[in-house]
Parts: C-alpha cells; structure tokens; sequence
C-alpha cells in the first residue's frame, strides 16, 4: 500500500524502544503473548523483522523449506543480542529502516502493533496507539488469508465491530470491543477476548484454520 504507512511504523518502533528501556533486564525474560517467547525473544524478532529484505526472507524460506516457524526461529537467534541491553541497542539502530519481507506494507504495522502488545500486556505496560494503526493493520489481516497469517477466512463468519471506531468488518455473529483488542484476537492472542463481547466472540477463539 502507501508508503504513509512508514511514518506510523516508526512511531510504534520508537514507543516500543522507550517502554524497552524502562525495563530491568529479569523482566525481558517474561513469557510474552507470543506463545513460546519471551519478551527477549519478541524485541529479537522485530530487530531481525526490520532487517529483512525481500531477497532474503526468499532465500531464508527456500533455506528453511517454507518452514515459517523455523524461519522465525532462526531470525530470533539472528536478532538477539548477548544481553538485552545488547538486543535494545540493535533495535535502535534497525529503528529507521523501510525494508521488509514479500508483503504489504501495511503488514509492517500489524508487526509493530501485535508485536508491541505481545510485550506491554504481560508487563502491564499500556499504549494509546493511534487509531488510524490499529485500524489499518486491522484491515490487512482481514483480507489476508490465514495460510499467510491473516483472518479473511474468519472474518468471512464472525462481523468484527470497534466499539472506539467507525470500523465493522465481516460478516455472521457479532464481536464487539475495542478495535485493538479485536486485531489481538484475530492474530491469536486469546487473552484479548476477555475484552470483546457479543455472539461472534466464542468463534474467535476457535482454532484458526488455513484455506
């Protein structure tokens, strides 16, 4: 999509760093949202995440025979310093980056966003993200199949409504919240269903399934 979406990436990189910094290193071992990582690991893929070129995640994916878990994996060793101050440090510097891998650029936001919550939520840690992020990363996931990590199939039977937006997308029983919470959901993160309410919620935490 449009490159305006660069300027909100590095409003969220930048927000993220800041709360980063606040941290004593015991608290970069906290399991995050992101299941299997720890807050340590979620800060090294996103240093990794801004690394990436198209070029390379091709190669790396052919590498790691379209294994994406895999290839997150290694990106996570990639991207991790000796210690946290050391994997901050790095963050700073891929801070300004504008490469990514094979995908829309509006993907880059629901990166920071989700990444983000993965770590704050855990830590108690909260952001007024602007709503023109959450609304767009929203939307990509909406269109994007879950084969590449979207919820067009889900979003095809649960209507998603943000009750702090002009935002409803979707269509079959309603889940209603806070558009946030709603794109934590359909990016798996289960505990933001505790925030939605509606008929549309209980299936949106039903295991998501490929097309």
């Amino acid at each position: 999509m449009r490159n305006d979406v660069w300027p909100l990436v590095h409003a969220e990189r930048a927000a993220l760093i800041d709360d980063l910094a606040q941290l004593d290193d015991e608290l970069w071992w906290q399991p995050s949202l992101c299941e299997g990582w720890t807050v340590h690991d979620v800060a090294a893929h996103l240093v990794d995440s801004a690394r990436t070129t198209r070029l390379g995640f091709a190669v790396g994916l052919v590498r790691d025979r379209f294994d994406f878990d895999r290839q997150n994996a290694r990106g996570v060793e990639r991207g991790r310093g000796s210690s946290p101050q050391e994997t901050l440090r790095r963050l700073r510097q891929v801070a300004p980056r504008r490469s990514g891998p094979p995908a829309p650029l509006d993907s880059r936001l629901v990166e920071e966003v989700v990444h983000g919550e993965d770590i704050r939520r855990p830590l108690g840690l909260t952001r007024a993200y602007p709503p023109e992020a959450v609304a767009r990363a929203l939307r990509l996931q909406a269109r994007t199949p879950a084969s590449f990590g979207g919820a067009k199939e889900l979003t095809a039977r649960v209507r998603l409504t943000a009750v702090d937006a002009d935002l409803s997308i979707g269509a079959g029983p309603e889940a209603r919240g806070p558009a946030l919470s709603l794109l934590l959901a359909v990016c798996g993160r289960r505990p933001a269903l505790e925030d939605l309410e509606g008929p549309g919620t209980a299936r949106l935490g039903l295991p998501r399934e490929p097309a």
